[in-house]
């Protein structure tokens, strides 16, 4: 081959890889934009309520409960504790069970993530991860701020706020409970569903 002619040839090849490597960047880009601006509706027996993610703060936390709600593993289950002015906490999968009553509160994805304590304040509507005295110990289980519970705070990971449905909050956290905080009657998470934030009206 003629010099010139594999000079052209090593030049086209390297505008190729340039351009190709460019439409990659802005995809990955755009993909990054939407996937940070999507929000969970969570959708419960009493209404629904819609949460804004911090992934700034807690990106390995977010991403997981993103997948997790996905995956519907949070479908079905219930709020198996509510603390009126304090929190209430669901997202454990024995729920779906209610023959499991005495273990509700165990339960996992069948692994552990990292704490990622952070500066944001538990106050109203936040959401954040339950665990236990292991600051390594969260899964799936998480809980809604109900009150200004702050002395939560870079204690445990507060990945996101509600953005509506604080009347749905209220609701539920003012329910009558028995034995452990229980509501006495069911509080089903029926669904979490992962939706760009221009999507909710």
């Amino acid at each position: 081959m003629p010099l010139v002619r594999m000079k052209l040839s090593i030049l086209a090849a390297a505008l190729l890889g340039s351009a190709l490597l460019a439409a990659e960047e802005k995809q990955e880009e755009k993909t990054s934009v939407s996937t940070s601006n999507e929000v969970a509706v969570i959708k419960t027996s009493e209404g629904e309520m819609v949460a804004k993610f911090w992934p700034d703060v807690a990106p390995k936390t977010v991403e997981n409960f993103k997948k997790l709600a996905r995956q519907g593993f949070y479908d079905g289950t219930a709020f198996h504790r509510v603390i009126k002015g304090f929190m209430i906490q669901g997202g454990d999968p024995l729920t779906k069970d209610e023959s499991k009553q005495a273990s509700w509160g165990t339960g996992d994805p069948g692994y552990k993530i990292p704490a990622e304590f952070n500066e944001k304040s538990h106050t109203r509507g936040v959401l954040s991860m339950a665990r236990s005295n292991d600051p390594n110990s969260a899964g799936s289980q998480f809980f809604i701020c109900h009150g200004d519970p702050t002395f939560l705070d870079r204690q445990y990971t507060a990945f996101g706020k509600l953005i509506k449905g604080d009347e749905v909050l209220e609701k539920i956290a003012t329910t009558r409970t028995g034995p452990s905080d229980r509501p006495l009657k069911r509080i089903n998470l029926e669904s979490i569903k992962i939706v760009p934030a221009d999507s909710i009206k």
